[in-house]
């Protein structure tokens, strides 16, 4: 089976990547529970402190809720206005040996056995070549060739690694 497909990425796909994969790690999930607590805190001090005090807890709750999700927004079209990679459309080919990569005549390799984890997201499919580093592919690129690239990715990659549904 061969797949073949060209992804150009926009700043929405950049920000969708980062999103997750900040909120998928320690630090989103530490920020969401530190804006609880502040507001946990906020609500059962209202009256007791004064209000001004309540008012900052509310304040410094709401800013932990939107500080990584504005930085990533900004981190995201910076990331696309810095690098002509990600600007420029890539070309990829899934096959029996792996993925294949290719822009402006360039070729990079990717075994299956160096996927370090695929995973499909509402509107992502991310294949991580290390922790931190993934190939971010639209899921409306793909359309179709979804459940095709699934079952190959499943029939090549131990169960641990994929998350697709």
């Amino acid at each position: 089976m061969k797949l073949e497909l060209d992804v150009k990425l926009t700043e929405k796909d950049m920000y969708r990547f980062n999103m997750y994969h900040i909120y998928s790690g320690f630090q989103g999930i530490f920020s969401i529970i530190i804006a609880i607590l502040i507001f946990v805190v906020a609500g059962v001090t209202w009256g007791n402190i004064e209000k001004t005090y309540s008012i900052l807890y509310i304040l410094f709750g709401i800013v932990f809720l939107l500080y990584m999700p504005l930085t990533l927004k900004l981190k995201s079209k910076q990331q696309l206005a810095s690098n002509s990679g990600l600007r420029e459309s890539l070309h990829y080919i899934f096959d029996e040996t792996g993925i294949h990569v290719s822009q402006n005549g360039e070729t990079a390799d990717l075994e299956w056995k160096q996927v370090y984890k695929m995973v499909a997201t509402g509107s992502n499919v991310l294949i991580y070549s290390s922790r931190i580093n993934a190939f971010v592919i639209p899921r409306a690129v793909l359309g179709e060739q979804y459940e095709p690239l699934k079952q190959l990715a499943e029939s090549k990659l131990e169960k641990y690694r994929i998350r697709m549904k």
